[in-house]
């Protein structure tokens, strides 16, 4: 794994304690903490990507009554 190293200013001191606190309760360091945030926020698409790879896919020509049929369909299993 390629990794880089990150250096953010300007952090309030009490967000810092809050993050501190919640490390030390999960057993990890504040740095380890903070990576594994920052991986998950990372791993999460965004509002707008989820929306362009939508908008990227081939439409689905469905008729109300297909869509309709489907929805029973389903609720009979």
């Amino acid at each position: 794994m390629d990794t880089t190293i990150l250096q953010i200013r300007d952090v309030d001191a009490d967000d810092v304690a809050v993050l501190r606190a919640r490390a030390e309760r999960e057993g990890m360091s504040l740095s380890a903490y903070l990576r594994a945030l920052i991986h998950d926020e990372a791993a999460q698409p965004t509002n707008a990507e989820v929306v362009a790879h939508i908008a990227a896919q081939e439409p689905v020509e469905l008729s109300v009554e297909e869509i309709i049929g489907y929805i029973e369909e389903g609720r009979r299993q």
